[in-house]
């Protein structure tokens, strides 16, 4: 007989990386197709939050290409490679001519750290601008560049980074009723970099997102990005779009969101939307930036199978003219819900481009103040009583975030409408007090902190639900 073994636990990590979605009444998601996620009771929900499934979760022609790519070659970079070759053309393509330079890699975080190693290279600096609240990702540099990160930590700001106001004309310093709110907002930023100038601190990038999701999809005044970028450059730094979230025409109208700003970005990151799931992420500069680097690597960053799946994703945003299907299906659902809050006293702000919506749930319209359970009251109602699932963002985790699948439909952006309707009437219509713990009093088997191996597969038995192996819908049967 063996030595005798410890029993085992399993630490769920703590932070926004780690947590559940829904994490009081966790759902145990066994399949999807399209806009709808299915759970193991066989219980279906309107997906308006999966991003990655950009194109729609399992869509049969990324499957089919994965699939076939997978059987034929899978190996590391290294290799002539036609599928590598064109995929880059295919995607280089849909961005402006100066971007000509594309390295692939296998996420939006390595994307992300990517562009700043050029910015850095290029300029010989180290120092960066961004929001304060944003988020561009899990790496070490990265999460020394997010403040929603750094500010919990014990170290916190580093000295070479900047933090200037996230131009929020909602809820920020200067707000929608000021004709001159992205003038004044470019000034915060540029007092803020001359005192760096001062301290001898001379700037290597700025780096945002061009609709900025994680503080709460706040979408800058128009001309904001054309002035902070003139600024940037005059100082010899150079301008990184995070596009992770917003690429690939999610916003409607356009491919990237920073073309809705008539700015041209130094670099341009992408990531999760490229792969549809699979992970994938890319990076898109000049020659002259690119050649400041020299010598990079990714082991399976462009590897056929990468770019096979890559290639089909683009194939499938041109042929089902998503991106035209963006700006209709959103433009109407937005209108919708700028109606909606007319209706109802806790929406403060509606806000969004195409299918990257923001619905701000405040305590007061006049106090703005957020309301941070009752949002949260909000979601979990959504999923429990309509079957429809959300999430919040930003800094008061009260701005109930649209960020479906592609493929949504004018028929789902009605759903989602009349259930958030229909939620904010019950609650405008009973104790209101007693209906915001909701989420609170929802039992789980055993708490989120600590969960041994045995817990784990108790707890997955327990939700084990009566039709978990319903029969299978086809993709093309379901609307």
């Amino acid at each position: 007989m063996g030595p005798a073994t410890e029993s085992r636990h399993y630490q769920y990590p703590s932070g926004s990386g780690g947590t559940l979605h829904f994490e009081t009444a966790p759902l145990k998601i066994v399949r999807a197709e399209k806009q709808f996620m299915t759970d193991n009771f066989g219980i279906q929900y309107l997906d308006c939050v999966s991003n990655v499934a950009h194109v729609g979760h399992c869509h049969p022609h990324v499957v089919a290409a994965g699939k076939n790519q997978m059987a034929t070659l899978v190996s590391a970079q290294g290799f002539m490679n036609d599928a590598l070759t064109k995929y880059v053309k295919q995607l280089v393509n849909k961005l402006p001519d100066v971007l000509s330079i594309c390295y692939l890699v296998n996420s939006g975080s390595e994307a992300n750290d990517l562009a700043l190693r050029l910015a850095r290279a290029y300029t010989n600096r180290k120092d960066v601008v961004v929001f304060d609240d944003a988020y561009h990702g899990n790496l070490g540099n990265l999460i020394d560049i997010s403040p929603k990160m750094f500010k919990q930590m014990p170290l916190g700001k580093k000295e070479f980074v900047h933090v200037i106001p996230c131009p929020d004309t909602y809820r920020g310093i200067y707000r929608e009723d000021d004709v001159r709110a992205a003038e004044k907002y470019v000034k915060e930023a540029e007092h803020i970099i001359h005192q760096a100038s001062r301290s001898n601190r001379k700037i290597a990038c700025f780096v945002s997102e061009s609709i900025v999701v994680n503080c709460g999809v706040i979408v800058p005044p128009r001309n904001y990005f054309r002035l902070l970028y003139n600024l940037i450059h005059e100082i010899g730094g150079v301008c990184i779009a995070d596009e992770v979230q917003t690429g690939l025409g999610r916003t409607g109208e356009y491919f990237w969101a920073f073309e809705h700003y008539g700015v041209i970005p130094d670099i341009v990151c992408i990531g999760k939307p490229l792969g549809n799931g699979h992970p994938m992420g890319a990076v898109i500069t000049t020659r002259e930036i690119a050649d400041s680097l020299g010598e990079y690597y990714s082991t399976f960053g462009g590897n056929p199978v990468a770019c096979a799946i890559g290639m089909a994703v683009l194939d499938v945003i041109e042929n089902e003219k998503l991106v035209q299907s963006a700006k209709a299906v959103g433009k109407t659902l937005l209108e919708n819900l700028q109606q909606l809050r007319l209706n109802h006293r806790v929406i403060g702000d509606v806000r969004g481009i195409g299918l990257c919506i923001g619905v701000e749930i405040v305590e007061h319209k006049t106090s703005r103040k957020p309301a941070t359970a009752l949002a949260q009251t909000i979601i979990y109602k959504l999923k429990e009583e309509h079957h429809i699932l959300v999430q919040v963002q930003g800094p008061g985790r009260n701005v109930i975030c649209i960020t479906p699948p592609m493929c949504f439909t004018q028929t789902n952006a009605r759903s989602l409408f009349n259930a958030l309707d229909a939620v904010l009437s019950s609650l405008a219509h009973s104790n209101t007090e007693g209906i915001i713990d909701i989420a609170s009093n929802i039992v789980v088997p055993h708490p989120r902190s600590v969960l041994s191996m045995e817990d784990l597969e108790n707890m997955s038995e327990e939700l084990e639900g009566p039709e978990a192996k319903k029969a299978r819908t086809s993709y093309d049967d379901i609307d």
